[in-house]
């Protein structure tokens, strides 16, 4: 699933989001003891609003570049990515792309590397109706290995997503506030925006990467079908006609300009993904979207 040069468009990537994130999304939430601290560490490049005490004034004078000093104690970024592994998370169109998990898992990783390489500390949590599995915090570029382990061996399954409820397991065991990236299809029944709701209220920062094939959006089957939801395994049979294929695709365009709009009037970040799109065209689209935003 990830081979030596799946690692070297993460490394790509990595260094290209130190240009063109520019704190926007990985790193926007720094800590304000930013140049506090006895102990110095390193530098990182300063962002709009950072303190102006904390510039390594000797540097600027000698390159004109602006970098805040950083110590020991200050405390890094943790971000969680939410990763939905239910039932509806395994599925393809059968042309022999990738399904909706492999891509998310790819994701999850291009994103939990991003921020090892920038020593953030990253923990990667699956979900359906509950936590199924947690990669306990990890900090540093070493732990790219178990990372990819740990995503390698994730499975789909359960028969129903429930992100509310989730996000309350993860809100009670989280050790600290920081980024969650939920990474799913938000084929929720219960509907998506009361977990999202609930990291909002618990002061986390929620980013919303909704991933879907194109088949989902616009099927093209005709006919009469017997049609099984993954999850619930509820059958129903059905002719599908034109004008059904029509209200179906109108539904769906709905779905997904209700999610938009929620991500907009919150001010959220929001990224569609379809499987037929690379992973990596997709990290790029965020990048490009962070550094203008």
């Amino acid at each position: 699933m990830f081979d030596s040069e799946f690692l070297k468009q993460l490394e790509y990537l990595s260094l290209l989001s130190k240009r063109m994130f520019k704190g926007q999304l990985l790193a926007q939430r720094r800590t304000m003891q930013t140049g506090g601290g006895i102990e110095f560490a390193d530098h990182r490049e300063y962002i709009s609003g950072d303190d102006l005490r904390y510039l390594d004034w000797n540097v600027y004078a000698r390159h004109g570049d602006l970098l805040l000093k950083r110590f020991q104690e200050e405390e890094d970024l943790h971000v969680y990515v939410l990763l939905d592994a239910s039932a509806s998370m395994d599925r393809s169109d059968g042309d022999g792309g990738v399904n909706k998990f492999m891509l998310a898992r790819q994701i999850a990783a291009s994103l939990s590397y991003i921020a090892l390489a920038d020593l953030d500390r990253v923990s990667i949590l699956s979900y359906d109706d509950r936590l199924r599995a947690t990669m306990p915090l990890m900090r540093g570029k070493n732990q790219v290995l178990s990372l990819l382990r740990f995503l390698e061996g994730l499975q789909c399954g359960g028969n129903q997503t429930n992100l509310q409820g989730v996000v309350g397991q993860f809100v009670e065991r989280a050790p600290r506030t920081g980024l969650a990236i939920v990474i799913s299809d938000l084929y929720d029944q219960k509907g998506f925006r009361e977990g999202i709701d609930r990291l909002r209220y618990a002061r986390f920062e929620p980013h919303v990467i909704q991933i879907h094939t194109p088949g989902e959006a616009s099927p093209s089957f005709l006919g009469d079908m017997e049609l099984v939801d993954c999850e619930s395994g509820v059958e129903k049979k059905v002719t599908v006609t034109e004008r059904k294929l029509r209200q179906y695709k109108q539904l769906f365009e709905t779905f997904l300009a209700d999610i938009e709009t929620y991500c907009r009037n919150h001010g959220l970040s929001h990224t569609r993904a379809t499987t037929d799109v690379p992973f990596d065209a997709v990290l790029l689209r965020m990048m490009r979207n962070a550094a203008v935003g």
